[in-house]
């Protein structure tokens, strides 16, 4: 299994953007993640210019968001939808983009669904349950 540690991932995201932006060849996770890096302009200066990026610590408490958690959501919840995992997300998420007319919007949306699953699962001592998150996403669809 595939397990990166917060450093590697870090180098992953600097890594694939500076490879788009030099023109080199890219792998398919590469250009999945740089066309996330590329919705999110206010990532850009970090990645390319600041030697610290890989290291830093992204407090809320500072008003931060982690931008490699904002990055890794994004492909987590692509990969999800490519593979139809948990079942129905694609559907789910489909309806949820339409609605919004912007996958972005949507991932965004899906992401707080995400975030209150994986609480709820720590919080209860539980798996995640992927027919809440499911359910979550479809009722964003459908307001």
């Amino acid at each position: 299994m595939f397990n990166p540690s917060r450093d590697e991932v870090r180098l992953f995201f600097i890594e694939a953007w500076r490879k788009l932006r030099a023109g080199e060849v890219l792998t398919a996770l590469e250009t999945l993640a740089s066309g996330w890096i590329e919705e999110h302009p206010e990532y850009h200066d970090l990645l390319e210019n600041d030697p610290d990026a890989a290291v830093q610590d992204f407090t809320p408490e500072r008003g931060q968001t982690n931008p490699f958690l904002h990055l890794s959501m994004h492909l987590s919840i692509s990969e999800q939808v490519s593979i139809d995992q948990p079942p129905g997300i694609r559907a789910a998420a489909e309806a949820l983009a339409n609605r919004l007319d912007s996958l972005h919007d949507a991932q965004h949306q899906i992401m707080e669904c995400l975030g209150e699953m994986l609480w709820q699962s720590q919080r209860n001592g539980l798996p995640p349950d992927g027919m809440a998150y499911i359910e979550c996403i479809k009722r964003r669809a459908s307001q």
